[in-house]
């Protein structure tokens, strides 16, 4: 099979690597989990925190799960090549996820959630990671295609 990218792009065994940005909207899509996180890494302020950035508890534990398949994509990345099957359909799981975020982020503004900053940008980087998933050609390489 003839190389589609330059050879720094491929690992050892001939698998396309990760695109970097691939990471970053994992973490996107993870982002209550990472708050979670730090929360119950800072014990006496956990509660401030989630406070501070889900005022409504229901909004965060619906945020929780768009996480799960960033998390389960996140692991199964290393070990694409024993279920490639899975491992293409992941990203179109990944798609419906963004999209249900951002469905879900229009229907709060639509119902009176005030437009700050930390929303919009929110908004914007949602808007480009569905753009992105459904759009770039490495990253659709990289879900179907191996060097074996």
């Amino acid at each position: 099979m003839p190389y589609l990218y330059p050879p720094s792009d491929y690992d050892t065994h001939g698998n396309l690597k990760t695109p970097l940005l691939f990471w970053c909207i994992l973490l996107l899509q993870a982002r209550t989990w990472f708050v979670l996180v730090l929360a119950a890494a800072s014990r006496q302020q956990g509660d401030a925190i989630l406070g501070a950035f889900y005022p409504d508890r229901d909004t965060f534990w619906f945020g929780l799960l768009p996480g799960i398949p960033a998390a389960l994509a996140f692991m199964m990345s290393g070990r694409r090549h024993l279920h490639p099957r899975l491992w293409a359909m992941w990203r179109w799981v990944l798609v419906a996820a963004q999209g249900v975020v951002l469905a879900w982020q229009l229907l709060l503004l639509w119902q009176g959630e005030a437009l700050t900053g930390v929303t919009l940008s929110l908004l914007i980087a949602d808007i480009f990671a569905l753009w992105w998933l459904c759009r770039s050609r490495r990253l659709r390489d990289y879900f179907t295609l191996s060097h074996e």
